[in-house]
């Protein structure tokens, strides 16, 4: 009995559009993440840019698919989640074919007289425009679609469907790159897309809470947006967390020009680096539950301090003589998730919590800057840091783990130090 009345209080705390908004974002996130594993070595060994180059092309796309959903959340405040959704997948499905198309051999003669750095670059941005109304409209379904009581768990399930995503698209990516050849992995992305296009058509309903709240004009957006900016507390906040995140997307950057050099062209990149989101999706949950009573700033240092030993270990593994291969490489990435998963949906909650009734997907948008900033520097960032020291010529790949391993001590330095004065402060 009372599991059937705990089944009954789960259905009724959550709307059936917070399910149709996570299944959609499972498929983009399998989309993003199938190409996200592939996309260094895609740029460097299939269209031949070097390491700083393929860096500051992941940059760009990276960075803005992060940053402007800070515009597009208010967007979608303005015009409701349907229509957003709905404008992104119709601009993803095009944007990720347009980016394997210049990897392929029937496109060669399109591409073959053109500056294929700007040409991408052009294609980067246009898809990262439509892939940044996905993250606010979501969290803004969930803020609206949960109950109190529902809320937390809510964004574990998001959080959850987010890595399930995660971790099946690079399986998918590997079986395309090995039977069809890596540009295929772009076809892949932009079916998935499309697909989720036709299923905001058909299936996706605005929230009520969202039909019934009073829209803010364009002027009343604009203003909305430098409010958030000059809460200088909360920017502070986000600003160290771009550290932690630069720390992150180093695995999508510089882990696959270690594993194509020094393990194998070969070796399964994908599946190495999809290790993170499986570790999330069987630990997620039980880890929700079991940290849910643990104060936002304690979950979170547990992430910043999990993230700087996950590279010490690839670090002091290379001093001792012990062979950094592949096993070491998933031992990093599952420390790291570890500690993620402790923290991050956590800092969504907080978001939630601190935004004003009719701003949800703005302030959820504003949870995504610290990621575009650790993109936008840390694709460069990477790339030049390996150049310089990891490349075979050069040999020293353990101080690339070093620096990054730095950056990660720093952003735990800092989040302690900002806990420390917030605390002091109330």
């Amino acid at each position: 009995m009372a599991v059937s009345e705990n089944i009954n209080k789960l259905k009724s705390g959550f709307q059936t559009s917070f399910w149709v908004a996570n299944g959609m974002e499972l498929f983009e996130r399998l989309a993003y993440y199938g190409q996200a594993t592939i996309l260094s070595v895609f740029l460097r060994d299939h269209l031949n840019f070097n390491e700083v180059q393929a860096g500051q092309l992941s940059s760009i796309f990276g960075g803005l698919i992060y940053f402007l959903p800070i515009f597009a959340g208010a967007l979608a405040d303005k015009f409701g989640f349907r229509k957003a959704f709905s404008f992104a997948f119709f601009v993803l499905a095009i944007g990720y074919f347009l980016i394997g198309s210049t990897g392929m051999l029937s496109f060669k003669g399109v591409y073959s007289e053109t500056n294929l750095f700007l040409i991408l670059t052009l294609i980067l941005v246009f898809t990262a425009i439509g892939g940044s109304f996905i993250k606010p409209s979501v969290l803004g379904t969930v803020a609206l679609t949960t109950t109190s009581e529902t809320k937390s768990l809510g964004y574990a399930i998001y959080y959850w469907l987010v890595n399930m995503g995660a971790a099946i698209g690079p399986f998918i990516a590997f079986l395309v790159r090995d039977s069809f050849g890596i540009e295929f992995v772009y076809i892949v992305s932009a079916v998935s897309c499309g697909l989720m296009f036709i299923t905001t058509i058909l299936f996706y309903k605005e929230p009520e809470a969202k039909v019934n709240e009073k829209r803010d004009d364009i002027v009343s957006v604009v203003r909305n947006l430098f409010t958030v900016v000059k809460n200088f507390k909360f920017m502070i906040f986000l600003l160290i967390f771009a550290l932690y995140w630069i720390v992150f997307w180093e695995f999508f950057i510089v882990i696959p020009f270690y594993v194509s050099d020094y393990i194998s062209p070969e070796a399964p990149i994908e599946l190495i680096l999809s290790v993170g989101a499986w570790t999330i999706i069987f630990l997620q949950i039980p880890i929700n539950r079991l940290t849910k009573n643990i104060p936002t700033p304690t979950a979170i240092m547990i992430g910043f301090i999990f993230a700087a030993l996950s590279w010490f270990l690839l670090y002091f593994s290379f001093l001792a003589g012990v062979t950094v291969g592949v096993g070491l490489i998933i031992g990093t990435i599952f420390i790291f998730s570890v500690g993620e998963q402790t923290q991050a949906p956590r800092f969504y909650e907080y978001l939630a919590d601190l935004a004003p009734k009719g701003q949800a997907a703005l302030f959820q948008g504003f949870a995504f800057l610290p990621i575009a900033i650790a993109w936008t520097f840390g694709g460069t960032f990477g790339g030049w840091i390996y150049q310089s020291f990891g490349r075979k010529e050069v040999g020293q790949p353990e101080i690339v783990f070093l620096i990054i391993g730095l950056v990660g001590v720093a952003a735990a330095l800092l989040m302690w130090i900002y806990n420390l004065l917030v605390h002091k402060a109330k």
